[in-house]
């Protein structure tokens, strides 16, 4: 079931929200189990099974992990200095087993789903290269949904766990309805338990203002999707399946209307997941923050897809660089180095396991993890020479705050983005290679205008004209927002009257200008394939 069908908007969301509020108070996260329960089964059937058994591994070792910290706490009181110290160690030591097994478990069905056959077949090469007859078996799997998404909320909840960070849910049902919870599990945001578990077991009150706020973004992210995102699929699909027929500007083109597809495609979803999960008054990380006004590679990471930077960063680059060894290394560089790249190797280090981790968490291809060690290229020459760019900038009298810097590296960083997602969408390396090469080359479109092209491969000027509309008003929206405009609450706060005819006019627009009918068909979620 999608988040863009009237099945969920009307006849799913609308009867959870319903029971949901007719159910008494202490009793309303059940009905956010059964509905997550119902959601899952209607769109990943019996692979729902993978996810309560990965649920029960995570709750078990969360209980014994919360378990030996509490008996630590209740017996230090009464040991001696030398006692405690043996039985931290002891109590740190089996916690420290138990996180590493479940940990094992979690990403070991993720690896299995989601990268047995992609390991095999690269292993099942090299056997030939090396002449031996050795093979690994193809497996028919089917991935169940959001298991990218579920897995990294479930680590984080054990590993918090573990720091004391939160408590381990005394309720395995609970805990399932964290990590099941239907706005969250097709595309996120990856939520943390800290952050989400309570909400979801808490009751909540309905709020008219807050329910408001909620519709609103329900509206804006199926504009984003239906009327913008599913109208640039197969113009956007043609296109990177021809480019051999076209030159540089074309492939551009296509590049460009890909980067907007994916951004209206990903944010409308998960604006549809934040809309539906405040109906319930439950408040969902923010996955977005006008990213296209970042000014860096590292910025456009802090504002794309937030809850998975922050994911990669809380708990991969923050343990590897401030590991014993790592600091030892960066120690024993001043030796060597000056104190900035003494300081910068221990970053450089984890970085590229936090990019590789970001590649290979979008797919089991060896696009995705270029894609992941082209941002770590371009982020770790940015560092290496940082101080070669601060020395030219004060020889050249120029500041990072002025505007007109700042607009020079906010297109510096739109063209290293678009870089990225040719590399993200085409459909192999070869292809990604060829689109670059491509790019640089004139001529080659048959005489055609880029109308006529944009015409053949699936996008009228009718069409194009309501896309370019529908890029003006969000961009509209991204700069008040980027100023700081609160622009739910401006619309909450119009008159009845206003409100109200805003509120209708985005429905019927979504209606009348939505991407379906003759000529269009159902797009899935883009990175629901994750």
């Amino acid at each position: 079931m999608q988040y863009n069908s009237w099945l969920y908007v009307l006849l799913f969301l609308g009867g959870a929200v319903l029971a949901y509020y007719l159910t008494p108070l202490r009793r309303r996260w059940v009905v956010l189990l059964a509905a997550s329960t119902v959601f899952y089964l209607i769109s990943s059937r019996q692979l729902i099974v993978v996810l309560a058994a990965t649920a029960a591994v995570v709750y078990w070792g969360a209980r014994r992990i919360d378990g030996r910290k509490r008996a630590y706490q209740e017996k230090k009181a009464a040991l001696e200095k030398e006692e405690r110290r043996q039985l931290k160690a002891d109590t740190d030591r089996r916690n420290s087993r138990t996180l590493a097994a479940v940990c094992v478990v979690a990403f070991g069905v993720l690896f299995f789903t989601k990268y047995f056959n992609f390991v095999g077949s690269n292993l099942n090469l090299l056997f030939r290269t090396m002449g031996l007859s050795a093979a690994v078996p193809a497996l028919r799997l089917m991935m169940p949904l959001g298991i990218s998404f579920y897995t990294l909320s479930a680590v984080s909840y054990l590993v918090d766990v573990s720091q004391g960070t939160c408590r381990a849910q005394e309720n395995y049902w609970k805990l399932l309805a964290f990590l099941m919870f239907f706005p969250v599990i097709t595309e996120g945001p990856i939520s943390r338990y800290g952050q989400l578990g309570e909400q979801v077991a808490q009751g909540h009150s309905f709020d008219y203002r807050q329910f408001c706020f909620g519709a609103q973004l329900i509206v804006w992210g199926l504009f984003q999707k239906v009327v913008l995102a599913d109208r640039l699929d197969r113009c956007v699909g043609n296109l990177f399946d021809h480019y051999q027929s076209y030159s540089g500007g074309i492939i551009a083109l296509a590049i460009l209307l890909y980067t907007f597809q994916i951004y209206m495609d990903f944010a409308g979803c998960v604006d549809i997941a934040r809309g539906s999960a405040e109906l319930f008054g439950i408040h969902l990380a923010q996955n977005f923050t006008q990213p296209f006004f970042a000014v860096s590679v590292n910025d456009f990471w802090r504002r794309w897809h937030i809850t998975l930077g922050a994911w990669l960063r809380d708990y991969i680059f923050y343990p590897i660089s401030l590991s014993r060894s790592f600091q030892t290394l960066s120690k024993n560089s001043r030796k060597h180095l000056n104190a900035y790249y003494a300081a910068t190797l221990p970053a450089l280090a984890a970085l590229l396991a936090v990019w590789f981790g970001n590649g290979v968490w979008h797919g089991a291809e060896w696009k995705y993890i270029v894609y992941g060690l082209y941002y770590y290229a371009i982020t770790a020459l940015g560092m290496l020479l940082e101080p070669a760019f601060v020395r030219l900038l004060a020889l050249l009298h120029l500041s990072r705050e002025q505007a007109g810097y700042r607009v020079f590296q906010m297109l510096r960083t739109f063209v290293f983005v678009n870089l990225g997602m040719m590399i993200f969408r085409a459909a192999n390396l070869h292809a990604a290679w060829g689109m670059f090469l491509a790019l640089f080359q004139n001529g080659g479109n048959g005489g055609e205008t880029v109308a006529q092209i944009l015409t053949k491969e699936g996008l009228p000027a009718g069409q194009a004209a309501i896309v370019a509309a529908g890029a003006v008003l969000v961009m509209i929206a991204d700069v008040l927002k980027e100023r700081g405009v609160p622009l739910r609450e401006r619309i909450a706060d119009r008159p009845l009257p206003v409100r109200w005819s805003i509120y209708l006019a985005a429905v019927v627009l979504v209606i009348v200008a939505g991407a379906y009918g003759p000529g269009f068909g159902t797009v899935d979620f883009i990175y629901a394939q994750f």
